[in-house]
Protein backbone atom coordinates (compact mmCIF):
# COMPACT_ATOMS: atom_id res chain seq x y z
CA UNK A 1 0.00 0.00 0.00
CA UNK A 2 1.00 3.57 0.67
CA UNK A 3 2.96 2.85 3.87
CA UNK A 4 6.34 3.20 2.16
CA UNK A 5 5.30 5.72 -0.48
CA UNK A 6 8.10 8.19 -1.16
CA UNK A 7 10.90 5.77 -0.21
CA UNK A 8 13.56 5.25 -2.88
CA UNK A 9 14.55 1.68 -3.82
CA UNK A 10 17.62 1.50 -1.55
CA UNK A 11 15.78 2.97 1.43
CA UNK A 12 12.77 0.69 0.86
CA UNK A 13 15.07 -2.36 0.77
CA UNK A 14 16.56 -1.33 4.13
CA UNK A 15 13.14 -0.65 5.69
CA UNK A 16 11.68 -3.99 4.55
CA UNK A 17 14.56 -5.84 6.22
CA UNK A 18 14.63 -3.67 9.37
CA UNK A 19 10.90 -3.31 10.03
CA UNK A 20 9.22 -6.21 8.24
CA UNK A 21 11.91 -8.90 8.46
CA UNK A 22 11.81 -9.28 4.66
CA UNK A 23 15.26 -9.97 3.22
CA UNK A 24 15.22 -9.09 -0.46
CA UNK A 25 17.84 -7.59 -2.75
CA UNK A 26 17.64 -4.03 -4.03
CA UNK A 27 17.39 -5.15 -7.70
CA UNK A 28 14.43 -7.39 -6.74
CA UNK A 29 12.73 -4.52 -4.91
CA UNK A 30 13.31 -2.32 -7.95
CA UNK A 31 11.76 -4.90 -10.31
CA UNK A 32 8.70 -5.38 -8.07
CA UNK A 33 8.16 -1.64 -7.60
CA UNK A 34 8.54 -0.89 -11.31
CA UNK A 35 6.23 -3.79 -12.21
CA UNK A 36 3.63 -2.20 -9.93
CA UNK A 37 3.96 1.02 -11.93
CA UNK A 38 5.72 3.04 -9.23
CA UNK A 39 8.92 4.96 -9.86
CA UNK A 40 11.66 5.59 -7.32
CA UNK A 41 11.85 9.24 -6.20
CA UNK A 42 14.64 11.16 -7.86
CA UNK A 43 17.95 10.74 -6.13
CA UNK A 44 19.91 13.87 -5.30
CA UNK A 45 23.16 14.45 -7.10
CA UNK A 46 25.92 16.39 -5.46
CA UNK A 47 26.67 19.65 -7.23
CA UNK A 48 30.03 19.82 -8.92
CA UNK A 49 32.61 22.12 -7.37
CA UNK A 50 35.75 23.31 -9.06
CA UNK A 51 37.97 22.41 -6.12
CA UNK A 52 37.34 19.98 -3.30
CA UNK A 53 38.85 20.50 0.11
CA UNK A 54 40.88 17.46 1.16
CA UNK A 55 39.17 15.26 3.74
CA UNK A 56 40.74 15.03 7.18
CA UNK A 57 42.39 11.59 7.40
CA UNK A 58 40.96 10.12 10.63
CA UNK A 59 37.60 9.87 12.38
CA UNK A 60 37.09 12.46 15.12
CA UNK A 61 39.54 15.01 13.72
CA UNK A 62 37.02 17.34 12.04
CA UNK A 63 33.24 17.48 12.49
CA UNK A 64 31.07 19.64 10.23
CA UNK A 65 27.96 21.11 11.89
CA UNK A 66 24.99 23.03 10.54
CA UNK A 67 21.25 23.62 10.89
CA UNK A 68 18.56 22.94 8.29
CA UNK A 69 15.09 24.54 8.55
CA UNK A 70 12.61 22.42 6.61
CA UNK A 71 9.04 21.12 6.69
CA UNK A 72 10.31 17.87 8.20
CA UNK A 73 6.83 16.86 9.43
CA UNK A 74 5.14 17.62 6.07
CA UNK A 75 2.48 19.81 7.66
CA UNK A 76 1.55 17.37 10.45
CA UNK A 77 3.24 19.69 12.96
CA UNK A 78 5.44 22.77 13.17
CA UNK A 79 8.33 23.50 10.81
CA UNK A 80 11.50 22.39 12.61
CA UNK A 81 15.25 22.88 12.30
CA UNK A 82 17.51 19.83 12.26
CA UNK A 83 20.89 20.59 13.86
CA UNK A 84 23.29 17.94 12.69
CA UNK A 85 26.93 16.89 12.50
CA UNK A 86 28.98 14.76 10.12
CA UNK A 87 32.48 13.36 10.51
CA UNK A 88 34.68 14.70 7.73
CA UNK A 89 36.77 11.53 7.38
CA UNK A 90 34.05 8.88 7.50
CA UNK A 91 30.75 10.58 6.65
CA UNK A 92 29.24 9.15 9.87
CA UNK A 93 26.73 11.20 11.87
CA UNK A 94 27.91 11.53 15.51
CA UNK A 95 24.69 13.23 16.63
CA UNK A 96 21.70 15.24 15.40
CA UNK A 97 18.58 16.72 16.99
CA UNK A 98 15.51 18.76 16.10
CA UNK A 99 14.95 22.27 17.48
CA UNK A 100 12.25 24.87 16.89
CA UNK A 101 14.96 27.22 15.57
CA UNK A 102 18.71 27.16 14.94
CA UNK A 103 19.87 28.37 18.35
CA UNK A 104 22.92 28.26 20.64
CA UNK A 105 21.21 25.86 23.06
CA UNK A 106 20.73 23.44 20.16
CA UNK A 107 24.45 23.49 19.40
CA UNK A 108 25.31 23.02 23.09
CA UNK A 109 23.06 19.92 23.10
CA UNK A 110 24.58 18.75 19.80
CA UNK A 111 28.11 19.06 21.19
CA UNK A 112 27.12 17.25 24.40
CA UNK A 113 25.61 14.40 22.40
CA UNK A 114 28.66 14.19 20.12
CA UNK A 115 31.12 14.13 23.03
CA UNK A 116 29.12 11.49 24.92
CA UNK A 117 28.98 9.21 21.87
CA UNK A 118 32.30 9.80 20.15
CA UNK A 119 34.54 11.86 22.43
CA UNK A 120 35.93 15.35 21.88
CA UNK A 121 36.78 16.22 18.24
CA UNK A 122 39.92 18.14 17.33
CA UNK A 123 38.04 20.74 15.27
CA UNK A 124 34.53 21.86 14.32
CA UNK A 125 33.78 23.30 10.88
CA UNK A 126 30.80 25.69 10.74
CA UNK A 127 29.31 28.66 8.94
CA UNK A 128 29.61 32.27 10.09
CA UNK A 129 26.38 32.23 12.13
CA UNK A 130 26.29 34.52 15.17
CA UNK A 131 26.26 31.42 17.39
CA UNK A 132 29.88 30.81 16.39
CA UNK A 133 31.29 34.27 15.67
CA UNK A 134 30.75 37.64 17.34
CA UNK A 135 30.02 40.66 15.19
CA UNK A 136 32.14 43.81 15.63
CA UNK A 137 29.13 45.76 16.90
CA UNK A 138 28.68 43.33 19.82
CA UNK A 139 31.62 44.88 21.65
CA UNK A 140 35.21 43.98 22.54
CA UNK A 141 34.54 40.69 24.37
CA UNK A 142 35.46 39.69 27.92
CA UNK A 143 38.17 41.42 29.98
CA UNK A 144 40.20 38.19 29.93
CA UNK A 145 40.06 38.08 26.11
CA UNK A 146 41.11 41.74 25.93
CA UNK A 147 44.05 41.19 28.31
CA UNK A 148 45.21 38.15 26.33
CA UNK A 149 44.74 39.97 23.03
CA UNK A 150 42.28 37.31 21.84
CA UNK A 151 39.41 37.72 19.40
CA UNK A 152 36.08 38.15 21.23
CA UNK A 153 34.17 34.85 21.32
CA UNK A 154 30.56 33.80 21.70
CA UNK A 155 29.42 31.54 24.55
CA UNK A 156 29.65 28.55 22.22
CA UNK A 157 33.08 29.71 21.05
CA UNK A 158 34.27 29.88 24.66
CA UNK A 159 33.03 26.32 25.27
CA UNK A 160 35.00 25.12 22.23
CA UNK A 161 38.05 26.92 23.66
CA UNK A 162 37.63 25.26 27.06
CA UNK A 163 37.48 21.84 25.37
CA UNK A 164 40.49 22.72 23.16
CA UNK A 165 38.36 22.25 20.03
CA UNK A 166 39.56 24.35 17.09
CA UNK A 167 36.79 26.48 15.57
CA UNK A 168 37.00 26.72 11.76
CA UNK A 169 34.62 28.96 9.80
CA UNK A 170 33.68 28.03 6.24
CA UNK A 171 34.50 30.75 3.72
CA UNK A 172 31.64 29.88 1.37
CA UNK A 173 28.44 27.77 1.31
CA UNK A 174 30.19 25.36 -1.09
CA UNK A 175 32.92 24.72 1.48
CA UNK A 176 30.33 22.96 3.68
CA UNK A 177 29.50 20.52 0.89
CA UNK A 178 29.50 17.35 2.96
CA UNK A 179 27.09 18.57 5.62
CA UNK A 180 24.87 20.12 2.92
CA UNK A 181 24.71 16.75 1.13
CA UNK A 182 23.93 15.10 4.46
CA UNK A 183 20.87 17.32 4.85
CA UNK A 184 19.86 16.45 1.29
CA UNK A 185 19.95 12.76 2.25
CA UNK A 186 18.03 13.47 5.46
CA UNK A 187 15.37 15.38 3.51
CA UNK A 188 14.90 12.29 1.33
CA UNK A 189 15.09 9.59 4.01
CA UNK A 190 14.32 11.12 7.38
CA UNK A 191 11.14 12.81 6.15
CA UNK A 192 9.88 9.39 5.01
CA UNK A 193 10.72 7.77 8.35
CA UNK A 194 9.04 10.61 10.28
CA UNK A 195 5.93 10.07 8.13
CA UNK A 196 6.06 6.32 8.75
CA UNK A 197 6.26 6.92 12.51
CA UNK A 198 3.40 9.45 12.35
CA UNK A 199 5.54 12.08 14.14
CA UNK A 200 3.63 15.34 14.72
CA UNK A 201 5.65 17.15 17.41
CA UNK A 202 9.23 18.18 18.18
CA UNK A 203 9.44 15.49 20.88
CA UNK A 204 8.16 12.74 18.58
CA UNK A 205 10.54 13.84 15.81
CA UNK A 206 13.50 13.64 18.20
CA UNK A 207 12.46 10.14 19.29
CA UNK A 208 12.56 9.03 15.63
Amino acid sequence: GQRYAGFNHSHLTEMLQEREGVKISRPSVRRIVLAAGMRSPKTRRASKHRRRRERYPKEGMLIQVDGSKHDWLEGRGPELTLIGSIDDATGKVPFALFREEEDAQGYFLLLRGMVRRKGIPLAIYHDRHGIFERSAWEGPGSLEEQLLGEEPRTQFGRLLGELAIESIAARSPQAKGRVERLFGTFQDRLVSELRLAGAKTLEEANRV
